[in-house]
């Protein structure tokens, strides 16, 4: 069914606690994916179908600070209400965080200029069970400075093959990363962040593998650099698990 006849167009920026889900792009039953969720739920607030576009998908556990939709409808619910009644219809793990009238042209997709995902490692020889859907736990001791030295290798444009998934689809592995760094959070947190123009699939969790392998010692800046630069995926570690990454901000 087309939707974009409707008179107006409505994005919303959404954050939520990806534990539960399998992942935002909508599923078939019995998975249930974020999508669903908001479709089913603000379809009662607009009193119509919803199908909306989201800025990107991410994989069944990861979290978002900053995913944005949008969709099409009649419905003539104020902007600056919708976040409030939202509140009353969501589970408590998915949130509006704002809303607004957007042009008819724009895409939550599409119109996308840039990204930033985050991703939280929790350091320490005991797991903190409050982290435990939220960050990577690594018991090793990680040298921050060398893995810093690691993501300075990867700014710029590049063929990011090496770093996206055996079963990604996107045939053109060309990206541009705009900045990447590491920084303590806390004591406990470490928190990788990538801003970049797009990322290929599993891309920020492979990058994030790797850099911790520098970290542990395991592998040398100049391997790293070699690996990347052949596009060989295979001679990288395994992703990083999906639950300590975060879509934090989305450019347009």
């Amino acid at each position: 069914m087309e939707f974009n006849f409707r008179k107006r167009n409505i994005a919303l920026k959404i954050s939520y606690d990806g534990t539960n889900y399998n992942g935002f792009q909508r599923q078939n039953p019995p998975n249930v994916a974020v999508q669903n969720i908001l479709e089913e739920r603000l379809a009662k607030i607009f009193g119509e179908e919803i199908s909306m576009i989201g800025s990107g998908r991410t994989d069944a556990g990861v979290h978002a600070i900053g995913q944005v939709v949008n969709f099409f409808t009649d419905g003539r619910i104020a902007v600056e209400k919708i976040p409030y009644a939202a509140s009353g219809a969501l589970p408590p793990d998915i949130v509006v965080v704002d809303a607004w009238e957007a042009e008819k042209d724009f895409s939550a997709l599409h119109s996308a200029k840039s990204k930033i995902y985050i991703y939280k490692i929790q350091r320490g020889k005991i797991l903190n069970p409050f982290m435990k859907n939220f960050a990577w736990h690594i018991r090793f001791d990680l040298d921050v400075e060398i893995m810093q030295a690691a993501l300075n290798l990867i700014v710029g444009t590049f063929d990011f093959s090496a770093f996206k998934a055996t079963s990604c689809t996107n045939m053109n592995p060309i990206r541009t990363i705009y900045a990447a760094e590491i920084f303590p959070e806390s004591e406990e947190i470490l928190t990788i962040k990538i801003h970049a123009s797009g990322f290929l699939y599993h891309m920020a969790r492979n990058i994030v593998a790797a850099v911790v392998e520098v970290g542990r010692h395991r592998l040398t800046l100049e391997n790293f650099q070699k690996i990347f630069e052949s596009g060989e995926r295979k001679l990288f570690p395994a992703t990083a698990p999906a639950h300590g990454l975060y879509l934090y901000k989305v450019f347009y």
